[in-house]
């Protein structure tokens, strides 16, 4: 089996298992999904969904941001997790989609990768759940580890310590472009985090319940 039909064949079988493949952070606008993934960073999306809606009421416009101080936003997303810099971030980044991209949410990658704070990750995830994009959202534990343990992408010879390490995302962002359906990829990488959740978790999967058991090399082997 070649690993565009692995891929293909894992694509049915996590659609079946999550037919409803959607992003958990809560969010109204482009502005706010952008700010609810910086957010996320080192962070649980279930904090970050508990953080937003103070926040976003206390700056409902992107101009309100803009009005904004680090402080201010600081103090309202502290239990985020390193607060300073991101309050720093949210509020340069706001100013750049005001000053340079003439308030909207930009729609490229490589404009989207300017703004601070903003990696690949985050690009691909606005690209696909705004803009309709196919996007590769990769630089999650969840998508790294189970691509890997299937044998999609080179992965993590330790699955154990995804968790711990820091992971060459863009190659396997690429690894993934290259076999995953286009219309497809941005759903299957939101799978792919329920999936990791649920089921094929780092340090115990649970195989016996996998719905991806039949094409796994790290079933297989172990």
């Amino acid at each position: 089996m070649t690993k565009k039909e692995l891929a293909r064949q894992a694509v049915a079988a996590l659609k079946e298992e999550y037919p409803g493949a959607v992003c958990s952070l809560e969010y109204q606008d482009p502005l706010q999904l952008l700010i609810a993934v910086r957010l996320s960073a080192q962070c649980t999306d279930a904090r970050v969904n508990m953080v937003t809606p103070a926040l976003f009421a206390r700056f409902p416009t992107l101009e309100a941001f803009c009005e904004g101080t680090e402080e201010e936003i600081g103090e309202l997303i502290r239990s985020c997790g390193f607060y300073n810099t991101k309050s720093k971030d949210i509020l340069g980044m706001c100013k750049m989609i005001r000053d340079e991209f003439g308030g909207q949410v930009p729609d490229t990658i490589e404009e989207l990768t300017r703004l601070p704070g903003v990696g690949r990750k985050t690009a691909n995830l606005i690209l696909g759940d705004v803009y309709h994009t196919p996007g590769v959202v990769v630089a999650d534990t969840h998508c790294i580890r189970i691509t890997g343990r299937l044998g999609l992408t080179d992965g993590t010879k330790d699955p154990a310590k995804v968790e711990e390490q820091l992971r060459p995302t863009l190659k396997v962002e690429m690894q993934l472009r290259q076999v995953l359906p286009p219309e497809e990829s941005n759903d299957f990488c939101h799978r792919m985090v329920l999936h990791g959740r649920a089921v094929c978790m780092a340090r115990k999967p649970d195989c016996p319940n996998c719905t991806l058991r039949p094409w796994c090399d790290f079933y297989t082997k172990s």
